[in-house]
């Protein structure tokens, strides 16, 4: 990567898939995501100043500058901020161009981010999360001439099934369906007989995480005349525990210890960082607790906690984004929604690891059978975006 050179941006107070942005639409509202972008932490302060980073890789120079604006967890966040920046980068250099990159500190920052990244001539800016989505709505109906990746939304905010842009390129991640495994393997590997999860705010992807594991629990109980528990996730209720937020602190690993102390020995948090707080939760606790991951394979992303790591729940989120930067690039960008599933491995579960001589042995084939009937459609999966 070449020398970072840091600018001032100044402060500032598809048809193919309608079906499915429509289902996300109908069953958002339910859950509450209109509260996203809307419902936001008062809050003062400058945007970060983009940083722009040059391409080294061999390609034939081309007049295209990608773009990429975290949210408030920074791209150093070991989860999904991380794993799309470095999609970019992979084909920033691949393309052999330079690229920007703007990190979040506060929702304050959004829109002045995204505009600065406009105001600097990118062609594309890449709008990591959910909480974006209004930002980036706006920016790309301003301004035709941009293309917008956003991550983890359907671009939707007024909730008519439909992308409110034609320049947005929606990336979607059915992550129920990587999780229904996590929470099979929870079932068949606690010893308790009582499994948790918690997560930083009831929205759609979040909680897609938590009750996709909760359906791997139940499927577990009935094929093998088993009784686990699930704490911290209601179905019917479709609520839960919350830190309120998306940040390691004290209300997370308050959450955590209050599952741990009600004998949980496996815990899912929800939230990109909130995991760190569970971590250190499981350790106070000084029992065999396993963790699993999201977003990344924790394993790798944060070796200070791979020891604890039944397995992660992972978003292919750097190998979607490298793809849909690589075709802007080429000049062939598209704006159909792309929603990662087991099928086309945009999703998954990470190995075991350090847990692998902790698992029965025949797990990982009982695994390798469910994950089958479930892109087969033998096992089904509900989430919101299934459908």
């Amino acid at each position: 990567m070449g020398n970072v050179v840091r600018t001032d941006p100044g402060c500032s107070a598809g048809p193919v898939l309608e079906d499915i942005l429509r289902t996300i639409s109908r069953k958002a509202t339910l859950g509450g995501l209109a509260l996203i972008g809307t419902s936001v932490l008062v809050l003062s302060g400058c945007a970060a100043a983009p940083e722009t980073d040059g391409g080294n890789g061999g390609a034939e120079a081309i007049d295209f500058l990608p773009c990429i604006v975290s949210d408030a967890g920074g791209f150093d966040d070991k989860s999904f901020n991380q794993l799309s920046y470095e999609g970019l980068v992979k084909a920033a250099d691949e393309l052999g161009v330079e690229f920007k990159k703007v990190e979040s500190d506060v929702e304050t920052d959004y829109e002045p981010n995204v505009t600065s990244l406009v105001d600097q001539g990118c062609d594309l800016i890449v709008a990591v999360g959910f909480a974006l989505a209004d930002a980036t709505v706006a920016s790309a109906k301003a301004n035709a001439d941009v293309e917008y990746l956003i991550i983890d939304d359907a671009a939707d905010t007024d909730f008519d099934g439909t992308t409110d842009a034609e320049n947005i390129k929606p990336l979607l991640y059915d992550t129920a369906q990587a999780a229904f495994l996590a929470g099979y393997a929870a079932a068949d590997t606690t010893k308790t007989g009582i499994v948790g999860t918690f997560g930083g705010m009831n929205f759609p992807t979040v909680s897609i995480f938590m009750d996709g594991f909760a359906q791997g629990v139940d499927y577990y109980n009935e094929a093998k005349g088993a009784s686990v528990q699930v704490l911290g996730w209601d179905r019917a209720k479709q609520d839960g525990s919350f830190t309120g937020g998306f940040s390691a602190g004290t209300e997370a690993q308050n959450i955590a210890q209050g599952l741990i102390d009600q004998n949980v020995d496996v815990l899912l948090p929800v939230g990109g960082p909130i995991y760190q707080s569970a971590a250190a939760a499981i350790r106070d606790s000084g029992r065999e607790i396993a963790l699993i991951g999201t977003d990344a394979d924790v394993f790798d992303t944060d070796p200070t906690v791979a020891d604890l790591l039944l397995t992660s729940i992972r978003k292919g989120m750097d190998i979607s984004t490298y793809e849909a930067v690589l075709s802007a690039g080429k000049g062939t960008f598209d704006t159909a929604a792309y929603v990662g599933t087991l099928d086309n491995e945009g999703v998954s579960i990470a190995d075991f690891h350090d847990w692998s001589s902790k698992v029965k042995p025949e797990l990982a084939g009982e695994l390798d059978t469910l994950k089958a009937d479930i892109i087969s459609g033998k096992v089904k999966v509900e989430s919101y975006l299934a459908g």
